[in-house]
């Protein structure tokens, strides 16, 4: 995945959880697993900045939109797409007009063994390949994404 410079991501991040712990020493994060370990940078930063706790959950964007629809005490979610944030938007779930990207995320195509993957997917393209992983698609958006990159090969 592609993360935008984490200066950038942490400027945008800390007028949303600056917001949030206005009258907090913790703020409750849920945050999707894809973007761990620059939100452990940017918490770094936060705490130190600020005096608050970054409290963070990681795990599935899928799962975390059921948490927040049964009432998970969340004060910002990082999803790991837009359109989940904007359907709890549309249902009332999330404070209105408080979405934005904070992230551009791109799939990758890796193999240990050297040589195997090319720049032009080849070896999916040609069904050679022994094993394949992929996040599940109905909670991670990336996996989503990766079974739609599969169908059009």
């Amino acid at each position: 995945m592609r993360i935008r410079p984490p200066h950038l991501a942490a400027t945008a991040l800390a007028g949303l959880l600056a917001f949030s712990t206005a009258w907090a020493d913790e703020v409750q994060v849920a945050v999707a697993a894809n973007f761990t370990a620059p939100i452990q940078a940017i918490a770094k930063d936060f705490e130190k900045d600020t005096g608050h706790k970054l409290v963070a959950a990681y795990g599935a964007t899928g799962q975390f939109y059921a948490q927040i629809k049964n009432g998970a005490p969340f004060e910002v979610f990082l999803a790991a797409d837009d359109s989940t944030p904007a359907r709890l938007e549309q249902e009332k779930a999330i404070v209105p007009g408080s979405r934005f990207t904070y992230a551009i995320g791109t799939l990758a195509l890796w193999s240990a063994k050297p040589g195997y993957v090319d720049a032009n997917g080849e070896v999916l393209k040609k069904n050679a390949f022994k094993h394949l992983s992929i996040a599940n698609p109905k909670t991670a958006p990336y996996g989503l994404a990766a079974t739609q990159v599969l169908d059009k090969l």
